[in-house]
């Protein structure tokens, strides 16, 4: 049977430090890929904790549209699911994960969906649970519980941020992605808001618009490919994502281009390695972690009502100011 010590020589990292991430200490202060490689290698393990527990009060499936892989390409959805995993814990609510297209008919009256499905899936979703909670979708699926973050409000606390510091230029790296089985690309709906709030200003320029797919790699293709094909640059940035925003930075700096003086990048999400990029990057903090806690709470409150409509929880954010971004000088 495999210990502490088995996962901690696994992982690289002491045995203490594996404790307390299995036991989701909130004063341990490490990173979520390492939080990822523990986890992974105890279920690698069989790993079981030797302690006895009260009858649990409900058992919540849990099913994402994320990959283990997908899943460190961009830390968003694993943190959400490690703060839904802590929670359960606390709580003493069973979790049964599984990949959608595997799901059990074991009789589960919960389930939390994460991340974004298309119609077909949602039906499937609902065949097999009375109660659905759908995680950070798309929006557009009306009728039940949903947890989504204020997208306006991202958009407007970058914007207004570049336009106090003087930049008439301001455009947007959106991401580009896709439902699993219909393909159907997925609305970024910072982009939807971005060109509503400069629209607005009379400010929007759609040669300042860039995409490219939520990770490093795709954010580094999409601005090398756009600095290539263009002199005429934004002096201000938003990016959907700090993935995107941190392939984008390697490219303007191999182009040449000074972050913040050339360019100022304000991104979304605030990873554990966005404070230790160069420079260190602005963004505006999800509080992804809890957003998975207020899953497994909510779903605890939905369960014992009959609602006579479906609940939606809209979650704010906050801009986290670092080195990205300088006034705009005349």
């Amino acid at each position: 049977m495999a210990t502490i010590k088995d996962i901690a020589d696994k992982a690289g990292v002491s045995p203490a430090t594996v404790s307390r991430v299995l036991n989701y200490d909130p004063q341990l202060s490490v990173g979520e890929s390492t939080k990822k490689e523990i986890f992974e290698v105890a279920e690698r393990l069989n790993y079981t904790k030797y302690k006895q527990k009260q009858n649990t009060q409900l058992t919540i499936r849990l099913v994402q549209w994320y990959n283990k892989e997908e899943e460190l390409e961009d830390l968003y959805y694993l943190a959400i699911r490690l703060g839904i995993e802590k929670k359960a814990e606390e709580l003493n609510v069973q979790l049964l994960k599984e990949p959608l297209e595997q799901l059990s008919e074991t009789n589960v009256q919960a389930t939390i969906a994460l991340g974004k499905f298309d119609q077909n899936q949602v039906k499937e979703l609902e065949k097999h649970a009375e109660t659905l909670l759908f995680v950070d979708s798309t929006g557009t699926i009306s009728g039940h519980n949903a947890i989504v973050i204020d997208f306006e409000q991202v958009v407007e606390l970058a914007i207004d941020h570049f336009i106090r510091e003087r930049h008439q230029k301001i455009g947007i790296l959106s991401g580009i992605e896709y439902t699993k089985e219909s393909q159907h690309q997925i609305k970024d709906l910072r982009l939807k808001f971005f060109k509503e709030q400069l629209q607005q200003l009379k400010m929007y320029q759609e040669k300042y618009h860039i995409e490219g797919s939520f990770t490093v790699a795709g954010g580094y293709q999409a601005m090398k490919d756009y600095l290539v094909s263009t002199r005429d640059i934004p002096t201000a940035l938003f990016v959907s994502s700090d993935a995107l925003a941190i392939g984008a930075m390697r490219a303007i700096n191999e182009r040449g281009f000074s972050i913040p003086e050339d360019i100022s990048l304000i991104a979304f999400n605030d990873l554990s390695v966005s404070k230790y990029v160069n420079p260190a990057l602005s963004t505006i903090r999800v509080y992804t972690e809890w957003i998975g806690e207020l899953a497994v709470t909510t779903m605890l409150e939905l369960a014992k009502e009959t609602a006579p409509v479906a609940r939606k929880i809209t979650v704010e954010t906050e801009l986290i100011l670092r080195q990205s971004t300088v006034m705009k000088q005349k």
